[in-house]
């Protein structure tokens, strides 16, 4: 099984304390390619999985779009079906990089395109986590990155958030003063909160020199803050990862990125899944899609304008949400089981899918933000089984 891991990768693993047995784990993750998230902390997965889209439900629980990618990107995909017959006819994986690193402002050489972005999160615990460098996250945030590390046996100290706030970078910083990986998920999943790109700064330039900062921005085209890949240039110590999954609406298709520094490109690679790959649709849609400006914002305005008509409407109701969101989603604070208020709406005869709870706040939901329609259905759903 360690086989699948090139001799380079080996050497690194027993370097930063893995035994060889332990490399046997690190090479089945690996290799596990598309499946390697079943293999992490299965009743966590299962659980996530429980948000999956039911057939005929308001699906406002997965943080999906509620709606497909542009129309330019629609074209493109059925322009590139029909050349389906070849590996990559045209240039789309350089022709997507390109246009990606003029949107942001980047080189080139610092862009690297994935199977969407859940790939590199995993890459980059295993590469930078080990069982005496540990990982450190805020407190609720995305479980990718503790499911990662939990499995390599890495140490996990999380910070709690503040609610209606961004991560507490010094509290991150002081929780292990010596990890290998400190993850920064902005807008926050699943408060939606934005870190500022200033504590960003602060914890790149006093975190340990040897660890590396992770800025997951899966969801920066739903806010208007600023990017963290400004923050790359020379640095061989950041990542930012994004995904087309989410504003984009390209879930099903599978594509992300990472922005850092080609060496540091390099070393996710041999820690990189070695299933999977990247289809020419996806490809010729993100192309397609990624420099729409003005429809990115239009549709970031009808996210917003659905998001706060609803907070509006639960407010008044006396129903506590969480302030501070910046993307698609928000926190409803039931002041009872989230999981018993999950499985009521699904039961109500708007059959309304939202989404789960985090340990540290049992009786808080997240809710996706669907389309106007969806969101009416879930007041409506809401006002049915709701009692104080």
């Amino acid at each position: 099984m360690t086989m699948m891991l090139d001799k380079e990768a080996r050497e690194d693993l027993i370097e930063r304390g893995y035994s060889r047995r332990q490399l046997a784990k690190v090479a089945a993750l690996i290799g596990a390619g598309a499946a390697m998230h079943e293999m992490l902390a299965a009743p966590a997965f299962a659980q996530q999985q429980a948000a999956r889209g039911i057939k005929g439900a308001v699906r406002i629980g997965s943080n999906e779009c509620w709606t497909g990618p542009f129309p330019s990107g629609v074209d493109a995909i059925a322009k590139a079906g029909a050349v389906g017959n070849w590996y990559d006819p045209d240039n789309y994986r350089g022709d997507l990089v390109s246009t990606i690193a003029k949107v942001e402002g980047i080189p080139e050489a610092q862009v690297m395109l994935w199977p969407g972005s859940g790939g590199p999160l995993v890459s980059t615990v295993a590469a930078y986590c080990s069982p005496t460098k540990g990982l450190v996250t805020a407190d609720p945030t995305f479980e990718s990155a503790w499911r990662t590390a939990d499995y390599l046996k890495a140490p996990i100290a999380k910070a709690p958030q503040a609610i209606g706030k961004g991560h507490d970078v010094k509290a991150m910083l002081a929780a292990n003063p010596n990890a290998g990986l400190y993850y920064i998920c902005t807008p926050n999943n699943p408060t939606g909160t934005i870190t500022p790109i200033a504590d960003i700064k602060w914890l790149l330039d006093n975190k340990p020199a040897d660890a590396m900062l992770l800025v997951d921005e899966a969801y920066i085209h739903f806010s208007d803050a600023p990017s963290a890949a400004s923050l790359i240039g020379n640095r061989k110590d950041i990542i930012v990862m994004r995904t087309f999954s989410k504003l984009f609406g390209m879930a099903g298709m599978r594509l992300g990125l990472t922005f850092a520094d080609p060496e540091v490109q390099k070393r996710l690679m041999l820690f990189g899944p070695s299933a999977g790959g990247l289809s020419i649709t996806a490809m010729a849609c993100g192309n397609a899609v990624y420099p729409e400006a003005a429809l990115i914002k239009a549709r970031r305005d009808e996210m917003i304008a659905a998001r706060d008509q609803t907070i509006a409407w639960l407010t008044k109701k006396g129903i506590e949400v969480q302030p501070g969101s910046q993307a698609n989603m928000f926190m409803v604070n039931w002041k009872k089981s989230a999981k018993e208020m999950q499985a009521a709406l699904l039961a109500s005869p708007e059959k309304v899918q939202i989404g789960r709870n985090w340990p540290i706040w049992p009786n808080v939901s997240r809710v996706t933000v669907g389309s106007a329609e969806d969101m009416t259905k879930f007041c409506a759903a809401v006002d049915k089984v709701y009692k104080a």
